[in-house]
Formats: structure tokens, C-alpha cells, sequence
């Protein structure tokens, strides 16, 4: 069974989805099931992948890592999302760019993601 919000990835073509309407069915992709990412919370030896958030008045910014994480074309931050009250806000990054991104805070919890094309499905709970 998916459930809303859930991601999941094909080992084969490395297609990525979300669930945005759950069911009792299965993810499948190049003929085989989807592999679910389970979000992450913190970094494991070297990696720097931990959403770090910061909360101003007119402004949630997040990065990616202590450290900021790698933007290069064999290794990135695909996107960066933002989900409250039943809704997403996602921004997508590509090599190059700073691991960042700036959302409208909410007024209630969150849950900041994060998906490296390398190591996967980041989160934190804000």
C-alpha cells in the first residue's frame, strides 16, 4: 500500500515519484517493483545531507549540510521540498548551484526534504 508523500525510485532508469494520491496497488517500473526511500535524518560518515533550517519572519531558507553538499554533475541535491497542511513546495536544483532553498515559512509543523541523486531522501522535522 502507498501512502501520500511516500517517494520511490526504479533501481533500473532511476525514475523518482511521489505518491500523491495513496492506494493499495504497487509501484511498478521497468518490470520490477519501485524501491520506497525512506527519508533519512541524519548524516552518516562523511555525507552532509541534513537539511539545516533557518527561520526568520518572512523566510524559511534551507541548506543542505553543515557543510554544503556537493553540486556536481555525478552528485547533487535534485530538490529541496517543503511540506505542511496537506501541501508541497518544492524547488529543483541542478549541478552548479548553491544546495539551497528559500521558502514562505508556515504557520504550523513542517517537514523539510531533501533527495540527492547519490545517497537518496534527507528530512527534518521543523
Amino acid at each position: 500500500m502507498t501512502r501520500l508523500n511516500q517517494i520511490y525510485k526504479c533501481d533500473i532508469c532511476t525514475n523518482v515519484v511521489e505518491v500523491i494520491h495513496s492506494g493499495a496497488g504497487e509501484l511498478v517500473c521497468c518490470g520490477q517493483s519501485m524501491k520506497l526511500m525512506v527519508a533519512k535524518t541524519k548524516d552518516q560518515g562523511q555525507e552532509k545531507h541534513t537539511p539545516v533550517v533557518e527561520k526568520t519572519q518572512d523566510q524559511l531558507i534551507v541548506k543542505i549540510g553543515s557543510i554544503p553538499h556537493p553540486m556536481e554533475s555525478e552528485h547533487y541535491i535534485e530538490w529541496i521540498e517543503l511540506l505542511f497542511d496537506n501541501k508541497v513546495k518544492r524547488q529543483y536544483l541542478k549541478p552548479g548551484q548553491e544546495p539551497k532553498a528559500i521558502f514562505s515559512p508556515p504557520q504550523n509543523k513542517a517537514t523539510v526534504r531533501a533527495y540527492c541523486n547519490v545517497h537518496g531522501l534527507w528530512h527534518v522535522n521543523i
